[in-house]
Order: structure tokens, then sequence, then C-alpha cells
């Protein structure tokens, strides 16, 4: 493989870790650009799109190459898209090598998530919380609203592990957070439902895809801006699904 070819590898890599973490298409773009122009290609383009990844340059021989790769999974870890940010700014500013650059790109995909995965359990819990307050819920409302978000969460990753469709996983786990939502208003632990279901279901509502979405269609990336979207809108769907589908089972 030649100097040329395992550039592009080290590009599309790090383009395939900033969308997988959560990254905007635009800054994936700009960010494999910058690489390729400073590993010494020319006519450098690139095309993103939140399941799949086009790098296009010209050699110094002025030989047309062109590759993809393809993004199956996508988590939130906005942590992986700085360090993967940072990498590359170091690469194009003749930092790091195109091998070192390389060996720590797969440093930070086999890295642990930044924060302890009981903190992000609690912190969800804390979240729809807070959240139920903030509907208008009662403070007697934030104890089972916290309960029913750290069931939620638990139940999404522990279904995720088995199952293969995302959708379907936040469905379900939608489903479990309200009954437990449900189970504890009904024993008397909690008052409004409607806040404390809110609050259970905080968790799973996808804030960074809407707001990428958003910043893809400003930014002029139409197809990745309604890609983006509607995979919101499904895990939207999912979650009212699953909401309705415990309503209808525990209140008729």
């Amino acid at each position: 493989m030649g100097k040329t070819e395992k550039a592009i590898e080290v590009c599309l890599f790090a383009g395939k870790l900033m969308i997988k973490y959560g990254a905007e298409t635009y800054r994936v773009e700009d960010t494999m650009q910058r690489m390729g122009e400073a590993a010494g290609m020319k006519n450098v383009h690139t095309f993103v799109t939140t399941t799949g990844i086009f790098f296009s340059c010209q050699t110094e021989q002025e030989e047309d190459l062109m590759q993809m790769i393809r993004v199956d999974q996508r988590f939130q870890d906005l942590n992986k898209v700085t360090e993967v940010n940072q990498v590359s700014r170091e690469f194009v500013w003749g930092d790091v090598s195109l091998v070192d650059a390389k060996k720590r790109l797969i440093e930070i995909s086999e890295a642990p998530m930044n924060y302890p995965i009981w903190f992000i359990y609690l912190a969800s819990g804390v979240a729809g919380a807070a959240f139920s307050y903030l509907m208008g819920g009662s403070v007697v409302d934030m104890g089972p609203a916290f309960i029913g978000g750290l069931i939620t969460i638990l139940s999404l990753v522990f279904l995720q592990r088995y199952i293969q469709g995302k959708f379907f996983s936040e469905f379900l786990a939608a489903f479990l957070g309200g009954v437990t939502a449900l189970l504890l208003v009904h024993i008397g632990i909690g008052t409004n439902i409607d806040q404390v279901i809110i609050g259970s279901m905080i968790p799973l509502v996808p804030g960074i895809p809407i707001t990428n979405s958003v910043r893809d269609l400003m930014s002029g990336d139409l197809v990745a801006g309604v890609s983006r979207g509607a995979e919101a809108a499904i895990t939207s769907l999912s979650i009212a699904a699953g909401v309705a589908l415990a309503l209808s089972l525990f209140l008729t």
C-alpha cells in the first residue's frame, strides 16, 4: 500500500469515528479535506452521510483515487469527536506523522467512554427528575421520574446488546419506562402521571441528532440533514409508540 492509500485510510478512519460518535457532517468533511491536503493530495473532495463516507483525491502523479467506507453504528460521545478533531489538527500542523495519527485514532476508538457507566445511569435519572419538575410536576414526582429514567436507560443499554434494530430497542425501553412510571404512580409514589412519564422518557430523547440535523440543513448538507432528521423522527415515534402501548395496556 502506497503513501497516498495509507493517508486515505487514515482520513476515512478519522471521518468514520467522528460520524460514529455524533459529529456534524460539515465538520467531518472539513476535517478529512484538511488532512488529505496536509498529506500532499490534490483536488480533495469528500461526501459524508450518516451511513457512508466517500473520499476522492488526485495523487502527485495525477492519478485519481476514490474510496468509501460504511458507518454501521452511531453513538453519542462528543469527547471522542473532540479528540479526533485534535489529532487531525496536529497532523495538519505537522506535529504528528501519519503513522502516529493512525495509532492515536486507534487508541481513541478502543478507549472506554469518558464517563463511567454508573455515572451515565445516575445522570439519566437526575435528568428525568429535573425535567419532570420543569414540566410542572411536584417535588413528589421527582422520585418516580428519577426511577423511571434510570429504568429506561438500563433497559436501553441491555436491549441494545441483544437487539440489532436500534428503533425496536428504543420502543421497548420506552415501554418499560412507561410501565415503571405507571406502576409507581399507581402505588402512590408520585401524583402527576404525565410529568412522571415525561421525566422517564428524557434519556431517550434524540437531542444531538435533532441539533445536528438542523446544523447540517443550515450549512447546505441536505442529504445528511434530512437523514438525521428522519432518524430523530423515527426515534421519537418509537418513544411515543412505547408509551402509548404502556398506557393502553394499563389504563384500560
